[in-house]
């Protein structure tokens, strides 16, 4: 189920052969954190958002809300709910990785607190197709 909406919400990335993820991919990720999970009334996840403690800092990773429920203010919920997570295990900071062919999201996190503090080679699991050029935008944020 979880990767079902992650793989809805990433089939925007056409660029990129494949799916998002699959079960593998997420029980490596459960491995070295978690997932938080948004439900919608009925009890339907919607959206999700990988977890994991790196020292005093938060990696947030893989934000994902079902296409059906985008613009309802679900990735602004689990954004806050990861921040919140960070912050009772006592992290200082939140960090993130997005792709640069992604122009809406840096508009999107610098709403909520985030701002540019790198760039890093974008080292993708999939095939990434031939004459695109990628690389990941690091966004960070003071907790």
């Amino acid at each position: 189920m979880l990767a079902a909406v992650v793989n809805a919400a990433f089939a925007i990335e056409t660029f990129i052969a494949g799916t998002r993820t699959d079960e593998q991919d997420l029980a490596r990720l459960m491995h070295a954190g978690d997932f938080l999970i948004g439900e919608s009334e009925s009890g339907e996840p919607v959206a999700a958002v990988n977890v994991e403690i790196r020292g005093l800092r938060g990696y947030l990773g893989m934000l994902a809300v079902h296409p059906l429920h985008q613009g309802k203010g679900w990735g602004q919920i689990m954004v806050e709910a990861a921040e919140d997570y960070f912050r009772r295990q006592n992290c200082t900071a939140v960090d993130m990785l997005i792709l640069s062919l992604r122009p809406e999201l840096p508009p999107f996190y610098r709403k909520l607190g985030y701002e540019k503090t790198g760039i890093r080679e974008f080292c993708p699991s999939r095939p990434i197709k031939p004459g695109v050029e990628c690389h990941c935008i690091v966004m960070s944020k003071s907790l």
